[in-house]
């Protein structure tokens, strides 16, 4: 299969991969400002955006809009599972043992592969609509000490999300903020501003007890971090 180079000028870098049998190619090239591609905005008159991510809605909105996460390690860990117990009981290096490796390397790149793709699509979505964006900073390493979270957060990858966001944005000049890591985005009312005590995982629905505001516990966060 052989296709054209979109952009000309100067090949800088040349660089050959393979995942999963499959080979990709990726082209480096050195353009001159006048062809650099430039996305223009595509709305005039977009609001500010909070962006509150978690591990089962992948992103929430201050505008209501919510992602959902597709955890494809939990949806198909049963079947990643089986094939590294196929591949313990071939013999090494024979042929059936290349062939159950094969499998197995197809589990883990159809994982990658719907994470990546909800990943692209929710970040798109999220900078096509915002003139800013606010996001919360996350203490990764200190939240995959939790065991019982642990899994659910590498599965999500929120971390590798966030980065895909700030990139997009900042190919689109949205200037992003971040808030900072002991910001309780999810015990602050977004009305009043008074800050709870404590707030469990359970809790699903925020209700102030000071102003009466009620709301979904994940869109309040998201108004919390929506830079004004």
């Amino acid at each position: 299969m052989r296709e054209e180079l979109r952009w000309t000028g100067d090949i800088g870098r040349v660089v050959v991969s393979r995942k999963d049998d499959k080979w990709f190619v990726s082209i480096l090239v050195r353009t001159d400002d006048a062809n650099t591609m430039v996305q223009v905005p595509l709305f005039d008159d977009r609001p500010a955006v909070g962006v509150d991510v978690g591990i089962n809605t992948l992103a929430t909105c201050s505008d209501g809009t919510k992602y959902e996460n597709p955890r494809p390690l939990k949806r198909y860990l049963r079947k990643l599972r089986r094939a590294g117990r196929m591949l313990s009981r071939k013999v090494y290096l024979s042929r059936n043992w290349h062939k159950a490796r094969k499998r197995l390397a197809h589990v883990h790149y159809r994982i990658a592969c719907i994470r990546e793709d909800s990943h692209h699509k929710a970040s798109t979505s999220i900078v096509r609509k915002a003139s800013a964006i606010g996001i919360e900073t996350l203490n990764v390493s200190g939240l995959l000490k939790n065991r019982k979270l642990a899994k659910a957060l590498s599965d999500s990858a929120l971390s590798k999300f966030l980065t895909m966001l700030k990139y997009k944005a900042e190919r689109r000049g949205i200037p992003i903020t971040e808030a900072s890591m002991f910001f309780a985005s999810s015990k602050t009312c977004s009305s009043c501003g008074h800050k709870k005590a404590e707030l469990n995982l359970s809790e699903r629905t925020y209700h102030c007890t000071e102003c009466s505001f009620t709301c979904d516990r994940d869109v309040n966060a998201a108004m919390n971090l929506c830079p004004v």
